[in-house]
């Protein structure tokens, strides 16, 4: 019997330890009768969409391997050919990511991210709740232009330098504490020997008097006694200080006075206090929450806002609504409404509702160990040395990238591109493409500078054997360009110009027509309570890339604006903050070890619960002026009319 039992347990952990090749195997095996039951072009496209989508959920294989699926099996079956998929896998949003990637490549390089860091989090001061913030605050700002991912990775390091001094001058404090409680001790013992010496009637009245008023003034009577050196051999502490009878007025027993109760961390812990541990959970936590909402704001913050802006400008040509300005303008407000809601959620969580006293800016207030962090901080930025000419060029290309974003079509006054006699030929990608080729050419030194360059050793100096070396090069923008999330994204277009040109789309339309009953607001909450629930266990990209053919669908079958749920589903699809596996920044912190997987569920859930409300909020009011939500467009009737044909 044992030898069976353990037969079988070792069949069981060789199946599992192959988990994922039979998933492979056996998902597209067992959906097979579908397309070939029913060899329709909706049924082949279901399959393919079936099959792919349970490969991103499972992450069976990589998703980029999983993105290319549809590149071989729309082809066999029939949907697209082999040249109209190969061209969906590099659109516009490809270029826009390629030009945002070679700007963050010189950000990284020359250590501007680090500079911006350290300046905000010198400006917040080292209150654990002004921490916090100014980390947050960073991290926002940094989300905003660079990958969610690359921004917590960036941010972290410098965040954990200053929690680590924040633990060690707490083991300093206590011991410091300690010995000033001595101190305090030995003065109040010498004060007290002048007394009795003086005046031996007076001090037994005291020690009468104290036992009759409960002890009041015990804490102030040590006993020391002292060897031949003079030094203290031995000291009842204040916990345990006992009065033993001497003259029969006392009473004979031993009395204890509790001590007051510190909140410690267990012997084994590397936190010197509960408190201490709280701090570095709650500021772990902030950065990947702070990321996650930075990345909202703007149309190349995050893949998801890519990959809906580049379907929904292919299912809506005709649409000339959503671009950087009109994106921006929604967001940002909904990022500010999060960034303090979640800042006092997880102040409220970790460290309590006693804000003035971790976020007092006063001088006066501050304690030892907030000096020594804050002057931790100072010396990391004195480290940085004066702002670098490098960095000055990176940062105006920041400036000038984002102007031109903002002015190439605001849509109240006439853009840029106005100057030009083709009208829609420039796009946002055209600007970030052009400012990353240019980072290619610009010499990284000085023009006409001769200044030496210091070798690391930090002794002798050489000439730069390369004075025209660009501010990037190509391997520097190869080891950030993430070549996975280009291919998924271009996975996610060739399934929804599937979806299309089958007419799975609107045969899914026709399946949810029972919703019709249901007010806009209802249809978009149920969608992001959905898309925020799928997403805990998903990648972000490949829900997105699921659900968005789906809500279109449902949005022209009800009547409504379709930007009404793709919006908000969109942001929502980011909120998958609540394990470390809803997305590479929870892991990144989890990897640190300050926090356990229950703290990321507790907290993740209120911050998903306020950025569902946050989303509703902005959609139904903001948005509906901004994206004329009252009505149903033209260029969705125009969609609607063609695809039902």
């Amino acid at each position: 019997m044992r030898l069976e039992a353990a037969a079988r347990m070792d069949l069981i952990k060789k199946l599992w330890r192959a988990r994922k090749l039979i998933l492979v195997v056996l998902i597209p095996l067992s959906l097979l009768p579908l397309p070939l039951i029913h060899p329709t072009s909706e049924a082949c496209c279901a399959y393919v969409l079936i099959v792919t989508a349970v490969y991103w959920v499972s992450e069976a294989v990589p998703l980029g391997a999983a993105a290319l699926v549809p590149a071989f099996l729309y082809p066999l079956f029939g949907v697209l050919k082999s040249s109209e998929v190969a061209a969906e896998y590099c659109k516009d949003t490809t270029l826009l990511l390629m030009g945002v990637i070679c700007l963050a490549a010189s950000i990284e390089k020359w250590n501007l991210h680090k500079r911006i860091a350290l300046r905000m989090v010198m400006i917040a001061g080292a209150k654990p709740g002004m921490l916090v913030l100014g980390f947050m605050c960073c991290t926002v700002f940094l989300s905003m232009w660079l990958s969610n991912t690359s921004t917590t990775a960036m941010v972290m390091p410098i965040a954990e330098a200053v929690l680590q001094q924040l633990i060690s001058t707490g083991v300093a404090d206590t011991q410091e504490d300690s010995e000033t409680v001595e101190a305090t001790e030995d003065d109040c013992l010498g004060d007290k020997e002048e007394n009795l010496e003086k005046n031996q009637l007076e001090r037994l009245y005291r020690r009468d008097s104290c036992v009759k008023q409960e002890l009041c003034t015990l804490t102030e009577l040590p006993t020391v006694e002292t060897n031949g050196t003079g030094r203290k051999a031995s000291k009842t502490s204040l916990g345990q200080l006992s009065l033993k009878q001497t003259n029969g007025q006392l009473p004979s027993t031993a009395i204890s006075i509790p001590e007051p109760k510190k909140e410690k961390e267990s012997k084994n812990s590397r936190y010197p206090t509960k408190r201490d541990h709280m701090i570095c959970k709650c500021l772990s936590l902030s950065i990947t929450y702070a990321a996650t909402i930075g990345g909202l704001i703007t149309i190349t913050g995050t893949s998801t806002n890519l990959i809906f802006a580049e379907q929904f400008n292919n299912r809506y040509p005709d649409a000339k609504v959503i671009n950087f300005g009109t994106w921006f303008i929604f967001s940002f407000p909904i990022a500010i409404i999060m960034l303090l809601l979640t800042w006092v959620w997880l102040h409220f969580l970790f460290l309590g509702c006693n804000f003035r006293e971790t976020c007092s800016l006063s001088k006066k207030r501050k304690t030892r160990r907030e000096m020594l962090s804050e002057r931790k901080i100072h010396d990391e930025y004195i480290k940085l040395g004066p702002i670098s000419y490098p960095e000055v060029v990176t940062g105006v290309f920041f400036i000038l990238m984002t102007l031109l974003w903002f002015t190439r079509e605001p849509g109240f006054v006439p853009g840029w591109t106005s100057l030009f006699e083709k009208k829609g030929y420039r796009t946002d990608a055209t600007v970030s493409v052009l400012l990353g080729f240019l980072l290619f050419l610009i010499p990284a030194r000085r023009p006409f500078s001769r200044a030496p360059r210091t070798t690391a050793g930090g002794g002798s100096t050489e000439r730069d054997p390369d004075p025209l070396a660009p501010m990037i090069t190509w391997k520097d923008f190869q080891n950030l360009m993430p070549w996975e999330i280009v291919i998924l994204v271009g996975g996610g277009y060739a399934l929804a110009a599937g979806c299309k040109v089958s007419g799975l789309s609107v045969w899914i339309g026709r399946q949810l027509e029972p919703m019709s009953g249901l007010p806009p607001w209802m249809v978009t909450l149920l969608a992001c309570l959905l898309v925020s629930a799928v997403t805990e266990f998903a990648s972000n990209p490949a829900t997105l890339t699921v659900f968005l053919p789906i809500l279109s669908a449902l949005s022209e079958t009800l009547k409504i604006n379709p930007l009404h749920t793709l919006i908000p589903a969109t942001m929502c699809v980011s909120f998958g903050v609540m394990l470390p596996v809803g997305n590479p920044p929870n892991a990144i912190v989890f990897s640190y070890g300050h926090v356990q997987i229950s703290d990321m569920v507790k907290a993740g859930f209120g911050v998903n619960l306020i950025g569902v409300l946050v989303v509703m909020l902005a959609i139904t009011t903001w948005g509906v002026p901004l994206f004329n939500l009252t009505e149903f467009p033209d260029w969705a009737i125009d969609r609607n009319v063609t695809g039902s044909l």
